[in-house]
C-alpha cells in the first residue's frame, strides 16, 4: 500500500512539475537582473571573488539562470538546467559566506534554490516534461535489443535460463524498500 502511494502515484509527478515551473519562473529573473546592468553584477559580486574575466563570468551566470529557468520550466534537458542553475547557486553560496559570513538572510534563498536544482538532478523532471516524452517515443523505437536477444537465446542450441528470459522481457521499476513488511 505504501509503496502505490509514494511511488505508483501521478501527484508525485505532479509535484515535480510544480518545483521545476516554480524554481524556473522564480529564478529566471534573477538572470535578466544581471544582464540589466553586467557591470555592475560584475563590480558588486564577481571581482571580489577574484575571479578573471569579471563581465564574461558575468554574461556566463546569466545565462545559465536563464537558461537553466527556461530547461525546468519546459521540462526539456532538465538535469542539465539544474546543473546550470547549481553551479551558479554554489559560487552565489560561496561569495555569500567569503563576503556577509554565515547571514541567514542572503543564504536562505540561495539555498532554496541550491536545494531545488539538487532534488531535480537526483529526481528527474517527472512525467509532466517534454524529456519524459522523449523518453517515451525512444524507448518505443529502441527497445528491440531485448527482444533479438531473447530471439537469439531461443533459436539457439544452447540450454536457456529462465530467470534471465523472463528478466530480459520483464519491465524494470523501483520497488519501496520494505514494502512488503510495511504493506502488510
Amino acid at each position: 500500500m505504501l509503496n502505490s502511494i509514494f511511488y505508483e502515484s501521478i501527484l508525485k509527478d505532479f509535484a515535480f512539475l510544480v518545483l521545476r515551473v516554480f524554481t524556473g519562473a522564480l529564478l529566471i529573473h534573477h538572470g535578466f537582473e544581471k544582464l540589466n546592468d553586467i557591470n555592475n553584477f560584475a563590480d558588486a559580486f564577481v571581482r571580489p571573488l577574484h575571479l578573471p574575466f569579471p563581465v564574461t563570468l558575468s554574461y556566463v551566470a546569466a545565462a545559465s539562470e536563464i537558461g537553466g529557468s527556461w530547461l525546468l520550466i519546459l521540462g526539456l534537458g532538465t538535469r542539465l538546467g539544474a546543473t546550470a542553475i547549481l553551479g551558479t547557486m554554489s559560487v552565489a553560496i560561496y561569495h555569500a559566506v567569503v563576503t556577509s559570513g554565515f547571514n541567514i538572510y542572503l543564504l536562505e534563498l540561495l539555498a532554496l534554490y541550491f536545494a531545488s536544482a539538487f532534488s531535480i538532478i537526483l529526481l528527474g523532471p517527472g512525467m509532466f516534461s517534454a524529456d519524459y516524452l522523449i523518453k517515451e517515443i525512444f524507448k518505443n523505437k529502441f527497445d528491440f535489443t531485448g527482444y533479438i536477444f531473447s530471439q537469439r537465446l531461443s533459436n539457439s542450441n544452447l540450454p536457456i535460463n529462465e530467470n534471465r528470459s523472463v528478466s530480459i522481457k520483464r519491465k524494470r521499476s523501483f520497488s519501496f524498500p520494505l514494502s512488503n513488511f510495511l504493506s502488510s
